[in-house]
């Protein structure tokens, strides 16, 4: 599954072809989360409070990205890569 993006010890994933909804992978730890990118809710897993927070807050940033990368995954192409939050 490609890495698009690593902050603050998060890493952000998607997957080649994945299932609907339009979601990435959001890992912490030992902890990993199913996020729908256009209500950034968790349909799956779980993360802490404060990673949660930073991975909503960055994915509000790169919205527009995030589909453009669902997008480029579902066709099975590469995602790229997202800038971090700072």
């Amino acid at each position: 599954m490609p890495e698009i993006c690593r902050f603050y010890g998060i890493i952000i994933k998607m997957y080649f072809g994945d299932h609907a909804p339009p979601h990435f992978h959001a890992e912490y730890g030992d902890e990993e989360a199913l996020i729908d990118i256009r209500t950034m809710a968790v349909f799956a897993g779980h993360l802490s409070p404060r990673a949660m927070g930073l991975v909503v807050e960055w994915a509000l940033l790169h919205q527009g990205e995030l589909k453009a990368s669902w997008e480029r995954a579902a066709n099975l192409q590469s995602p790229g890569k997202i800038d971090p939050l700072k």
